[in-house]
């Protein structure tokens, strides 16, 4: 504002210097030149009073208008500003439930991971349990199957002893068939 107000001021100075003054010279009348240097130092100092009003007055249209616009400018900076913070809010609220979905889901396949682990153990018990049951069969078959083998050769032995016993007798009948005949 002083530096606004000195340019004024010195602006105002170069004016007056260029106002002349004319004054007519009656040689009848006494020339008072002290009232006119002190009307010119009025008229001089309501000039420069004028214009140092005039200078505060558009000093402060200016401040004014520039604290206006600061005043503005501020407002709306302080709506982005809550505009933004209400936008982190729901960025964070955002995250926060994606990261409970992701604890979630990971629990989740924690809990299915370990079913499926029990899983895998049962059924790997059960094989192993299958594979012992098929192996005892195995073995309970191949048993039947020995016995079955002794009894097909005692059969065999027995039907050859019949069939030894019917040739023995058979000579004989092929004889009385033969006779019969």
């Amino acid at each position: 504002m002083r530096t606004l107000g000195l340019e004024k001021r010195s602006c105002l100075l170069t004016e007056i210097k260029d106002i002349s003054v004319v004054l007519g010279i009656d040689n009848v009348c006494k020339l008072d030149l002290s009232r006119i240097v002190e009307e010119v130092r009025a008229q001089y100092e309501a000039l420069a009073l004028r214009s140092w009003e005039e200078a505060e007055a558009l000093t402060r249209r200016k401040v004014f208008g520039s604290l206006s616009d600061s005043r503005r400018e501020i407002a709306d900076l302080n709506i982005q500003i809550q505009k933004l913070r209400s936008c982190i809010v729901s960025q964070k609220s955002q995250c926060l439930y994606l990261e409970e979905h992701i604890k979630e889901a990971g629990e989740h396949g924690e809990m299915a991971l370990r079913d499926a682990k029990a899983k895998l153990v049962k059924l790997e018990e059960a094989l192993q349990k299958s594979k012992e049951d098929m192996a005892h069969l195995v073995k309970e078959y191949q048993e039947l199957m020995n016995i079955k083998l002794a009894l097909d050769v005692e059969i065999l032995t027995y039907r050859k002893l019949m069939e030894g016993e019917e040739r023995r007798k058979q000579p004989s009948q092929a004889l009385s068939l033969l006779l019969k005949v």
